[in-house]
């Protein structure tokens, strides 16, 4: 399936818009003059990421179409996170409205907006879908402090944490009739008692890591309730050498329960009291380092034996995959924070139509690491584009029999293959697969490739 946009205020915004959008793909920048073919182009995209009549609802709606057409019928995990797109370096010439304003850092080095998402994928094999949805919001540029806002006594609806609230309702709202099930996939931040009070119901379950060690009603702490509980698996892990991590092989334990949790003393009084999940931990044994693995999870899953334990630390882990749509949106992509655009609305809205292309290297990094998922070519290549590859295919090839691509035409792993080699990746199967960023990468060198082969085209046929 194509992951164009459907529907806007007329043919011309979206026909223009889904050019916005094949060229994100193909050329791999954010940079408007970089994106236009002429000057009439260019202006053509100022114009339409600036006109009142394309509203970020509008692209957040088309996004949840293509999500809700790809899930049908899927059981699906969505995954929740949330990042800064900080402006401040442009504080000069970007404009001050209500679409900007300071951010988490300190106010004088502040600027800019907070992106929300929520990825659905599909819960059997990894398969990205796309977005349910997606909210996105400025603070004042005079942002008060929490002790100055008296956080604690404000109700949830008016505390930015309801983000994680607010989205969960909104995935239901958008997937419900769509999916037989749905897990929602949330980070320490989502570890908030209302939403395990409002968000659970039949087909929609809640998966959390537990930020607070709360006390149970029989006195005891949430953390240490489970180290009598036996073990219910062990696995290994291999953990790379990164972010202040030894570089090892982890022996992991796995235990399981279940709890009852106290609802805060500031709290609705229409809330229960206190409610019963699981609680899952995978703990590193064998290993004393400060960088020990230590995964506490909270679902409203019932964990009944190893196999759903274990579903659901694989489902947790896959929370990476939105921290990698964050990170090709910035400085490891399209380095969106660089942005010339005057205005934050524009920005807000070239980020939405980012992230939605996004799922396109997403799924032609799974269909080269996942052989048996059948993706189909033109959901990221048109015609011209795959006969071009077949022409530069033999100067990527190596002399070996290992280092030739041995797919075929039909399958889109014959054209993730040249992109990833033109990215870097050496071609070997037995090595790492490419990633995201190699993946981005090859497309900049692709687009380059072609385009340098229709002025040839051009000039031979003279």
């Amino acid at each position: 399936m194509t992951r164009n946009f459907r529907e806007l205020a007329d043919k011309r915004l979206l026909k223009r818009g889904n050019k916005i959008l094949d060229d994100l793909f193909s050329k791999s920048v954010h940079s408007i003059r970089r994106l236009s073919d002429d000057e009439a182009s260019a202006k053509g995209y100022y114009r339409f990421l600036q006109n009142d009549r394309v509203s970020e609802e509008d692209l957040i709606r088309n996004m949840s179409y293509n999500c809700i057409e790809a899930c049908q019928g899927k059981y699906v995990i969505c995954i929740q996170d949330t990042t800064e797109i900080n402006l401040y370096s442009h504080k000069g010439r970007i404009k001050k409205d209500h679409f900007i304003g300071t951010t988490t850092s300190k106010k004088d080095l502040g600027l800019g907006f907070y992106i929300h998402p929520s990825v659905v994928l599909d819960a059997s094999n990894g398969t990205p879908y796309g977005f349910a949805n997606v909210k996105l919001w400025s603070r004042s540029q005079n942002f008060a402090n929490k002790h100055e806002r008296n956080y604690r006594d404000l109700p949830i609806e008016e505390k930015e944490s309801y983000k994680w609230i607010e989205v969960s309702e909104q995935t239901i709202s958008a997937l419900k009739a769509q999916v037989p099930g749905m897990l929602i996939v949330q980070d320490r931040e989502g570890d908030i008692y209302e939403q395990f009070a409002r968000i659970p119901q039949e087909g929609v379950d809640l998966l959390v890591r537990a930020r607070a060690d709360r006390s149970l009603p029989d006195g005891t702490k949430l953390f240490s309730s489970i180290d009598k509980e036996q073990v219910a698996a062990v696995y290994s892990v291999f953990i790379d050498a990164r972010n202040g991590r030894k570089k090892r092989t982890a022996k992991v334990e796995v235990r399981y329960k279940q709890v009852e949790i106290k609802s805060p003393k500031r709290i609705n009084e229409n809330t229960p009291k206190s409610l019963k999940i699981y609680f899952i931990e995978a703990r590193e044994v064998e290993y004393e380092g400060s960088d020990a693995v230590c995964w506490r999870l909270l679902t409203t899953l019932s964990i009944d034996n190893m196999e759903m334990a274990m579903n659901c630390i694989e489902w947790y882990s896959w929370r990476w995959r939105i921290e990698e749509i964050f990170k090709i949106l910035k400085k490891e992509g399209y380095d969106i924070e660089s942005s010339e655009l005057e205005y934050a609305s524009s920005v807000r809205k070239q980020s939405l139509m980012i992230m939605e292309v996004t799922i396109k290297l997403f799924l032609m990094r799974l269909a080269y690491a996942e052989p048996e998922i059948e993706i189909t070519l033109d959901s990221c290549f048109h015609p011209e584009e795959q006969q071009l590859m077949e022409e530069y295919m033999k100067d990527l090839e190596g002399s070996t029999q290992k280092q030739k691509n041995n797919y075929s035409k039909t399958d889109l792993k014959r054209y993730v293959w040249v992109i990833a080699r033109l990215g870097g990746w050496k071609g070997y199967e037995s090595k790492r697969h490419p990633g995201i960023t190699t993946l981005w990468i090859g497309l900049k060198c692709f687009k380059d490739i072609a385009k340098a082969y229709k002025i040839f085209k051009d000039v031979s046929t003279r």
